[in-house]
Order: structure tokens, then sequence, then C-alpha cells
């Protein structure tokens, strides 16, 4: 009895992912009572969790950055199915939706995660080390699509309002498209090498020496069972969204916080899968999970909500306000200050993290 007690809880990373897809579909559409919305809770915490150890098993058979950009993409695709569906169930308070999740993934990734990955690997390992080369070109390809379909909407004179024009829209669309794959097939292309974990003096890492590679049927069921996880994730955050919405008024804090919510549960499966890699001084992996996150919430969001604007009806609001348009700035220059030496203590990480807190602070209490 305990032999086989012992066996089921060293395999439940295969049962959690099924039962929220079983739970999704026996919720779907839904108005789900307290109990039932604590019991969706619990099984979307466990889905995060087998989420992180599916992708470190992927990440792990087909080494890195492949294995980061499996993450962030397999995240970002789901994430943009959400926003999509939530826009089209939800009338004209759903019109700045898209910005609010993808500005929060943005803050989330280069200041939540970075920070606190650049703090315990300091703490750790005395100093956090990292490519600058690598890290440099995905923080300027960040800066630039969150400046192309963030900031510019604000000051474009085509359309009343903070918003693109048909033509705007279809540009930053393209844009973001081309920037995207640009990036991607320098990461995994030709110059691999930028974006591989580095040791204390420099030199590259290639294999992961603690562990053997997981066999490639293995790492076929994990890449399966992580996209059955990430889609529990999202779809069971979409069933509590109505509950997050309701708290959210009740506390009588802005409906941008909604967006807020959706990203930081989005992203907690890299949050976590980077935490780790932190800790083990692979500082590179933590980052290419950190910005490669943030560039494809921009650079696949914007187009799929670009195309989505065809049929949904109402404004499509993607312009900041000045107070986020001066975060996004202050990150930008904190962020290119902490990436050219190539190596970080806790202050880079402290100030990544109350750069973070204020972000928070001023969605709560704009």
């Amino acid at each position: 009895m305990i032999v086989p007690l012992r066996s089921l809880l060293t395999r439940w990373t295969a049962f959690v992912p099924v039962a929220a897809v079983v739970l999704l579909v026996l919720t779907w559409g839904r108005d789900l009572p307290g109990a039932m919305v604590a019991l969706v809770t619990l099984i979307l915490a466990g889905a995060v969790l087998a989420a992180v150890h599916h992708a470190e098993v992927v990440a792990h058979r087909v080494g890195e950055p492949f294995g980061s950009l499996v993450l962030a993409v397999a995240v970002t695709i789901i994430e943009v199915a959400l926003i999509v569906t939530l826009m089209a169930d939800g009338g004209a308070k759903s019109s700045t939706l898209a910005r609010d999740t993808v500005f929060a993934a943005v803050m989330i990734t280069c200041n939540g995660i970075v920070g606190v990955c650049l703090l315990v690997a300091s703490l750790r390992h005395g100093l956090a080390v990292f490519n600058a080369e690598g890290t440099g070109a995905a923080l300027a390809t960040v800066a630039t699509l969150a400046t192309l379909s963030l900031v510019f909407p604000t000051f474009t004179t085509s359309k009343p309002g903070p918003e693109f024009s048909t033509a705007q829209l279809t540009f930053a669309a393209l844009a973001s498209l081309v920037l995207y794959g640009l990036f991607v097939t320098t990461q995994t292309v030709r110059h691999r090498d930028y974006f591989l974990p580095i040791t204390h003096q420099g030199q590259v890492i290639d294999v992961d020496e603690h562990a053997h590679a997981p066999s490639a049927r293995d790492a076929r069921i994990s890449l399966a069972l992580l996209a059955l996880a990430l889609v529990g994730v999202v779809g069971l955050a979409k069933g509590v969204s109505p509950t997050i919405e309701s708290g959210v008024e009740a506390a009588g804090m802005p409906q941008s916080v909604v967006g807020v919510i959706i990203a930081l549960l989005v992203l907690l499966p890299e949050t976590i899968a980077a935490l780790r890699s932190a800790r083990r001084d692979r500082v590179q992996t933590s980052l290419n999970l950190a910005l490669g996150s943030a560039m494809a919430s921009i650079g696949l969001t914007i187009p799929a909500v670009a195309l989505a604007s065809v049929w949904l009806s109402g404004p499509l609001v993607l312009g900041l306000g000045p107070t986020h348009m001066v975060l996004l700035v202050l990150t930008v220059v904190v962020s290119s200050l902490t990436v050219v030496p190539g190596r970080a203590t806790p202050l880079q990480g402290g100030v990544h993290l109350v750069l973070f807190a204020a972000y928070l602070e001023l969605a709560v209490t704009p």
C-alpha cells in the first residue's frame, strides 16, 4: 500500500496537468461557488508547478537557449489566447486589457523576475554573472518592442485617444513579428553562445554536468504534459477571473489590476523556473527566461490582438499613461546599467525589485 502511494506521489506531475484540463472542461463557462473556486485554485497551483517541472525536462533535453525559448513561447501563446478570450467577453471595459497585461508582463519580467534572480544568485554565489552581449541584445529588443507598441499610440494623431489607426496597428504588428523572428534566429542559430550560461571566469557552459539528459521519449511526454499544464493554468485562470474582477471591484481598485493579476498567474511557471536556475548559478538562463518572456509577450500579443480587432467590437487602447511611461523609461535605463558590466551584486537586484514594488503600488493606487 505504501509503495503504490509513494509512486503516485512521485508521478503527480503527470496526473495534475490531466486533472487541470478535465476540471477546465467541467467548469468552463459556469459560475463557480466558493468551494469550487478553492478547488480550482489548488489545481491551478499544482499545474503551475507541473509546468515548471516539464519545462525543465524539455530544456535539459534540448539544451540552452532552446529550453528557455520553449517555455517562454508556450506560455505566451496561451496568454494571448486568454487575453483575446477575455476581450471578446468583457465589453468596453476590456479595451485596455491587452495593454495592461502586456505592460504588466514587461514589469514583472524585467524588474520582478530579473530582480529576484539577481538577488538570489548574488547572495548565494557572491556575484550574479551573465553574458552582456546576449542579454543586451534581448533588452534592446524588448525596449524597442515596448516603445513601438505601448508608447507611440499615446502620441499619434491619426486617431483620437491613445489608439493606433489601422495602418499604424498593422505596422506595429508586422514590426513586432519581424523583430521577434530576428531575435529568435540570433538566439538559436547565429550567436547561440551569447545566450549560454557562463562561469565566474567567463567560460561558456554548454552542457549541464549535474544530471544526464532525459531520453527523447521522456522529453516528448514532458512536452505534451507541459502543453496540457499550460492550457490548464490559463483556462482555470480565466475560470476564476470573474472572482478576481469582483474582488478588485469590491476593494475599490482600478480595473487595470485585473491585467496585473492575470500576468502574475500566467508568468508564475517562468518565475519559478528562472529562480531555480539562479539558485544553480545559471543566471543567463534566468535572464533568457525573463527577457524572452517579455519579448514574446509583446511580439506575439500585439499581432494577435491586431488580428482579433478585425472582429472584436470596441476600441483597442494600447498607449500608456504618463506614470507608466516614466516607469518604462526608468526600467530600460536601469536594466541597461545592470547589463553592461555582465555581473551584478545584490544592489542591482534590489533596485529592480524596488521598481517592481513601485509599479505594483501605482497599479493599486494610481
